[in-house]
């Protein structure tokens, strides 16, 4: 793993441009802003369609766990005191916090089948 000289980012040495001088040691994004490479040359960069995509990826991934956060927040805020609300609402959050994590792990691989598929190479 190299260093940019530049953002300072720590990146596969596939993700440098490759030269001498000004060019050493400039991750493709550094020395596609600073013009030292054209953005055919930028071989490891997604556009913006791409990114987009693997950004809903990663939010669908990790969303439940935010829900089950803020469902307890608001439980405990609430409904906590609530005799009727407060018994289903714990009922519904205990069950959605023991399968969330099961579900986590279940969905790796398809989680990395996605991701692949929106990889550049």
């Amino acid at each position: 793993m190299a260093t940019c000289r530049i953002c300072r980012g720590i990146y596969p040495q596939e993700h440098l441009i490759s030269g001498i001088g000004p060019r050493h040691l400039v991750c493709e994004r550094c020395g596609l802003d600073r013009g030292y490479i054209s953005a055919e040359e930028a071989t490891h960069l997604y556009d913006d369609e791409t990114k987009r995509a693997r950004m809903v990826i990663i939010g669908r991934r990790f969303a439940p766990f935010l829900w089950i956060i803020l469902g307890w927040s608001l439980w405990s805020l609430f409904f906590a005191g609530l005799p009727l609300w407060g018994k289903a609402s714990l009922v519904i959050l205990l069950i959605s916090t023991l399968i969330v994590p099961v579900m986590y792990f279940l969905g790796g691989p398809k989680y990395q089948a996605n991701l692949r598929r929106l990889s550049t190479k």
